[in-house]
């Protein structure tokens, strides 16, 4: 028989683009009408690892991607916002949530694929509201699977009658290693378990490899999705290391045992095969289910000893950074309202200190240039915009109850001093950022206007932590220093400034340089003002 291999390969490869293409869309379109709340869900609900598990299922269930959710996962983690003991659990849970894809494609509905491809079109074009044109691009993406799916497979067809493809898969079953070898590199190439089992199932449906040679190629698709995280984690803190090596430990430890229960696993999928009168796809779903589900079964009441191996071969400082509130118990508020303001305004002093250690991290930035001070900057800068939003709705609550007078004043007073707080972070972000237009873009400051800016920001980080040592301390006197300072931290400014402009017309500095140090001065201005803020509601309360 001859082969048209330029048919063969178009198809095969044009099939992977409109499948890949499919589940991005599907998991987009399921994302935005679910209302974007992934984040929220693994924030939430884990709380324990089975929680994990089952948060883990859900999120990968709905962007169809088990790599997606573990990335979610490690900037979760790398925020302070989820432990490694909880991020274990939903990585197994997003092992579990990425087969839901392969019984999708085990429904036997390509030959309307094309009709279902058109209604999500159709949707996306006809309709204005975002919620109906998010289900169309899920059911484009859906579509889109199927039709991608149907091209491989015709690609595919060829292959049961080439002698060389034919040896391979009889070596595979030999030599099961080869198989997981396979399955991993390609997965790794094309960045989807997802695709890759679902080139696997058409394989199989074609009758191009037996399934004592398939079932080792889907133990290396879930070793090979590991990649993603293990690229999402460079750079990363230390935490976030740990929960994508976890990812890689986890898959590579299954892979090891499910190698070693080999024949009987595939026996069993034979049995299943068989009892359920499944068709040929379907059958790999239930392997690969079959395989994710135990695999968690087997290492759930290991998660400690995962976590304690995971430390050991990532070693290093956790992270710093938590963004959780610490004293914000609700149980203070059906006792006293006094005793839960007191609470707030010990959470309203922590976050003040994250203020400044954000300050000093943008100052290291400036002058070192180090992207760990950067990163450490920014993490700052999201703990403070989550704890604004915590003490705010501790705060509404302490509202509800019955305020004295004086309570009443400390509670404006606090709900004032967060939201200072969290512009004060908003500026320094806005300097990490000026400092990286400043790098990308090769702007060099002369050595009298990074003088300046030193001595600005160390007067600024001054004023800011004695705001918020007045806050603590409800010290009168340190309040009115904080004033006094910012006063200084005005005509500093306007001096610098001045310099500025002088050095503009005597051509020692260009206008691109010229723009970032005035932007750099006026958000620590203005970072002075918020200052005072905080100092003047101190005063008030007195």
């Amino acid at each position: 028989m001859d082969i048209d291999v330029q048919k063969l390969i178009i198809e095969f490869i044009g099939g992977i683009g409109i499948f890949l293409m499919g589940i991005k869309m599907m998991g987009d379109g399921l994302q935005k009408s679910a209302g974007d709340r992934l984040r929220d869900i693994l924030d939430r609900f884990t709380s324990n690892p089975f929680l994990g598990v089952l948060a883990g299922i859900l999120v990968t269930v709905l962007i169809q991607s088990s790599s997606g959710t573990t990335v979610l996962t490690v900037g979760l983690v790398n925020a302070g916002f989820m432990t490694l003991r909880q991020a274990i659990g939903v990585i197994m849970g997003a092992n579990i949530g990425t087969t839901a894809t392969a019984f999708i494609i085990g429904i036997d509905i390509g030959e309307y694929s094309l009709l279902i491809l058109a209604l999500g079109a159709f949707t996306i074009f006809f309709f204005k509201k975002q919620r109906i044109i998010a289900v169309g691009q899920a059911l484009f993406g859906f579509g889109s699977l199927f039709f991608g799916l149907e091209l491989m497979s015709s690609g595919m067809t060829p292959l049961r009658s080439l002698d060389a493809f034919h040896e391979l898969t009889v070596t595979m079953s030999d030599t099961p290693i080869l198989g997981v070898v396979i399955g991993t590199v390609f997965t790794v190439i094309v960045q989807s378990s997802t695709a890759t089992i679902g080139i696997l199932q058409g394989l199989f449906a074609q009758g191009a490899i037996e399934l004592d040679a398939a079932i080792p190629v889907l133990f290396g698709d879930n070793i090979g999705t590991t990649i993603t995280a293990v690229i999402a984690s460079i750079g990363t803190s230390v935490a976030a290391k740990r929960a994508a090596y976890t990812h890689v430990t986890f898959n590579l430890i299954g892979a090891v045992i499910f190698m070693i229960l080999l024949f009987p696993f595939t026996n069993f999928v034979s049995y299943l095969e068989t009892a359920l009168n499944l068709n040929k796809e379907m059958t790999i779903a239930f392997a690969h289910g079959s395989y994710n589900v135990a695999n968690t079964i087997i290492q759930f009441p290991f998660i400690g000893f995962l976590a304690w191996l995971i430390t050991k071969l990532v070693p290093g400082d956790d992270v710093v950074i938590e963004y959780k509130p610490k004293h914000l118990d609700s149980i203070f508020l059906q006792q006293s309202s006094s005793l839960a303001l007191a609470q707030a305004k010990l959470e309203v002093v922590r976050m003040g200190k994250y203020a400044y250690q954000g300050l000093e991290e943008t100052h290291n930035y400036i002058t070192t240039q180090n992207p760990k001070s950067s990163e450490m900057a920014l993490q700052i800068e999201g703990a403070l915009n989550n704890l604004d939003r915590k003490i705010t709705e501790y705060l509404v609550d302490i509202a509800s109850t019955n305020l004295t007078e004086p309570e009443s004043v400390e509670h404006t007073g606090l709900m004032s001093t967060i939201r200072d707080i969290e512009r004060i972070g908003d500026h320094f972000e806005n300097v990490v950022e000026l400092v990286d237009y400043k790098m990308s873009n090769k702007v060099s400051l002369t050595e009298q206007a990074i003088e300046d800016l030193n001595k600005m920001f160390d007067l600024t980080y001054m004023t800011v932590k004695q705001a918020v040592e007045s806050l603590e301390t409800n010290d009168k006197e340190a309040a009115l220093e904080v004033i006094q300072k910012e006063d200084q931290i005005d005509k500093m400014e306007r001096k610098f400034r001045k310099n500025h402009i002088i050095r503009m017309n005597e051509g020692i500095c260009n206008g691109t340089a010229g723009i970032v140090f005035v932007d750099v001065l006026s958000n620590l201005e203005r970072i002075g003002d918020h200052a005072v803020n905080i100092a003047q509601n101190v005063l008030e309360e007195h």
